[in-house]
């Protein structure tokens, strides 16, 4: 299986990305920064540089199995609403959590096309559910949650092409953004989401789950 993960450098991507090369996977990995991961390709990409995204594409045009969306960030967190949430936190959020997104999906169409069955899975958050509002965080949040619409949308305009996409909640992990407090292991978290990842198919599309199995509200 060919498989392609963004932020790739640390916490979630990283695990992933070497647990997918360890049993035996095509890895390519992407990042702002090389981590040196055994039995990776690396590439250089930054989800917020539509340019960068364009020539990893170019220069992987093999048929692609799976997508995974992992590059994200939380600038807001524990900012106040009387004067936290400046201008530049909202445009980065969005730029990496939801257009990056989307801009890197679009980019690498061809490539999952060319797959006889392939995959995207878009890491959000439970911190993006509008059924589950307990405030703040705002940015991060709302960024999340345009990540879950824009998975769902996706799921249905790509579904006559047989591309499978999925939103997952990857857990509160221990982190550089979860911290040390967080719930689970990076290692928990990543066995998880692969499973979940192989549970994924067309008939499951559009599904929003936590990295253990259970449908989480929108």
């Amino acid at each position: 299986m060919r498989v392609l993960i963004t932020g790739a450098n640390r916490g979630i991507g990283h695990e992933l990305a070497k647990r997918y090369a360890l049993r035996g996977d095509d890895v390519i990995a992407t990042g702002r920064s090389d981590p040196g991961l055994d039995g990776v390709r690396w590439t250089d990409m930054d989800v917020t540089d539509h340019a960068a995204i364009s020539a990893a594409s170019a220069e992987h045009r093999e048929a692609l199995d799976l997508l995974i969306c992992n590059a994200g960030v939380y600038r807001d967190k524990l900012q106040q609403l009387d004067n936290g949430f400046a201008p530049e936190v909202w445009a980065e959020s969005f730029a990496v959590n939801v257009t990056g997104v989307f801009l890197t999906i679009q980019a690498f169409l061809p490539q999952l096309r060319a797959a006889s069955t392939s995959k995207i899975a878009i890491l959000s958050s439970q911190m993006g559910s509008t059924t589950n509002a307990p405030g703040g965080s705002f940015a991060y949040r709302a960024s999340k949650a345009a990540a879950i619409n824009l998975g769902r949308n996706l799921a249905t305009d790509l579904q006559p092409d047989r591309i499978a996409v999925g939103i997952y909640h990857p857990g509160w992990v221990q982190t550089q953004m979860g911290g040390k407090v967080a719930d689970i292991t990076v290692d928990a978290s990543a066995v998880g989401l692969i499973e979940r990842f192989e549970a994924l198919s067309i008939g499951t599309t559009g599904v929003f789950e936590t990295w253990d199995g259970r449908a989480h509200p929108i």
